[in-house]
């Protein structure tokens, strides 16, 4: 299958619809927001212990799912309660670890600057989707998703930076 097809050069992209949609629509947007947060969680994975490393890369694995139920206008859903719990379930273990004591300044170590780079990524990539649930009423699982998943990759940052001692409290 060739990588260059030429069908996007008129500022239009295929979904899985099969329809053709303009190249700054809500939904590739979204999904084009999504990919990005992959991206930097695949660079994340890098700085991080081998069982953040594989949580991370299970969550990748989940955002394609989250992609392809938005680029099909919610024809294909793979992702819903059970993961949005088994994301929360994991913020309550890493909660169990870190006793926040106020505000944070990110990037107090290099993991954890990576991790804080990909929460910011997850909550624009919720923002989008937001507007995609609104528009479309499609993707409400996507953005409860995005949600947790926010929450989780900052809880996530203050664990390495607890397991490192170098939480950076607002003073």
């Amino acid at each position: 299958m060739p990588i260059t097809t030429k069908t996007g050069d008129k500022g239009t992209t295929g979904i899985f619809t099969g329809e053709r949609i303009v190249k700054f629509a809500p939904i590739i947007e979204a999904n084009g927001t999504i990919d990005e947060l992959s991206s930097f969680l695949g660079e994340a994975k890098h700085y991080l212990d081998e069982e953040l490393k594989e949580l991370l890369e299970k969550i990748q694995v989940e955002l394609y799912s989250l992609m392809a139920e938005i680029a099909s206008k919610g024809e294909y859903k793979k992702i819903g309660e059970e993961e949005i719990r088994h994301l929360e379930g994991l913020i309550k273990k890493f909660e169990g670890e870190v006793k926040l004591e106020g505000f944070v300044v990110p990037g107090a170590t290099l993991g954890s600057a990576k991790l804080d780079v990909c929460r910011a990524v997850a909550r624009r990539a919720e923002r989008k989707v937001a507007k995609v649930v609104l528009e479309y009423g499609i993707g409400e699982d996507v953005l409860k998703y995005l949600n947790r998943l926010g929450d989780l990759l900052f809880i996530m940052a203050r664990y390495v930076e607890l397991k490192e001692g170098k939480i950076n409290y607002v003073k």
